[in-house]
């Protein structure tokens, strides 16, 4: 028997209700980040299918910039994945922290 062996889910809910499966992610590789791929990412981390780690090997992405998208998810949803919105969602974020 092994022990502390995880259960990871064959799939996940992804951020537009579509049922997402390690073959339906972003290609590993992918350089090109549309907000679709980066909340699909997310979603797979949330929901247990890859852990942090193995979507920064994964993907070649930094520790900062996966967790950037992580809290832009939380605090704006999808919309705040948008790079050319990044300094909008966060000044509102500010806001709404002064208050």
């Amino acid at each position: 028997m092994i022990e502390n062996q995880k259960i990871r889910p064959a799939q996940v809910v992804g951020p537009l209700g579509e049922k997402l499966t390690l073959d339906s992610l972003p290609p590993p590789g992918t350089t090109r980040w549309v907000v679709r791929r980066k909340a699909e990412v997310v979603a797979a981390v949330d929901g247990g299918m890859l852990t942090f780690e193995e979507v920064c090997a994964r993907y070649d992405l930094t520790m900062e910039e996966f967790a950037s998208w992580k809290r832009a998810v939380e605090r704006s949803g999808m919309p705040g994945l948008r790079v050319t919105r990044i300094q909008h969602y966060k000044s509102l974020y500010e806001r709404q922290q002064r208050f």
